[in-house]
């Protein structure tokens, strides 16, 4: 029987996804290879962007349909739509992005990352060398790949501690520096 299957469930409870607690810091698990520089347009979606005037930068995100804020963001060059998650600790990428992100790892590799609330959640960690939202950039951001059971790549604290301000206003989650 795959135990790794029955996480699935802590990670859609009530938009508050699972993916907290990592238990291991090894990231030497994957290979990465550079990714076609020709993702590196960013298509914004539902994100408007304001530009002040020297006061800083700010994103706001819309509430979808199904209650939760969702970010189009570039990890090496990589476009990826996430779930954004304000109670993950990391970014944790479905198997499916890790693969288009150039990340790379071994089964046998796959250990427990992480505590859920039905236990144990398996993957691999690793960093991301640079992750894009808009003009908002960080290097070596944590993050997890779940290989299997993770329907959306989640934007974790790992990448959203390096924003100064997140707030929910109504129905937009507005980012700022």
């Amino acid at each position: 029987m795959d135990m790794r299957l029955p996480f699935v469930c802590v990670l859609i409870v009530g938009g508050a996804i699972g993916v907290a607690m990592p238990l291991f810091e090894a990231e030497e698990q994957l290979t990465h290879e550079p990714a076609n520089q020709a993702g590196e347009a960013l298509v914004l979606g539902t994100m408007q962007e304001n530009q002040g005037s020297g006061w800083g930068h700010e994103i706001a995100l819309q509430r979808e349909h199904d209650g939760h804020f969702y970010a189009d963001v570039v990890v090496d060059g990589v476009p990826s739509r996430m779930l954004v998650d304000t109670g993950a600790s990391v970014v944790a990428l479905t198997g499916e992005d890790a693969l288009a992100m150039g990340l790379y790892w071994n089964e046998a590799d796959v250990a427990a990352v992480a505590q859920g609330a039905s236990g144990p959640v398996y993957g691999v960690n690793t960093s991301l060398p640079r992750m894009r939202l808009g003009d908002f950039e960080a290097q070596d951001v944590r993050a997890v790949i779940i290989p299997e059971g993770l329907g959306i790549s989640l934007l974790g604290q790992s990448f959203l501690e390096t924003i100064d301000n997140v707030r929910i206003a109504d129905d937009r989650m507005v980012l700022e520096n």
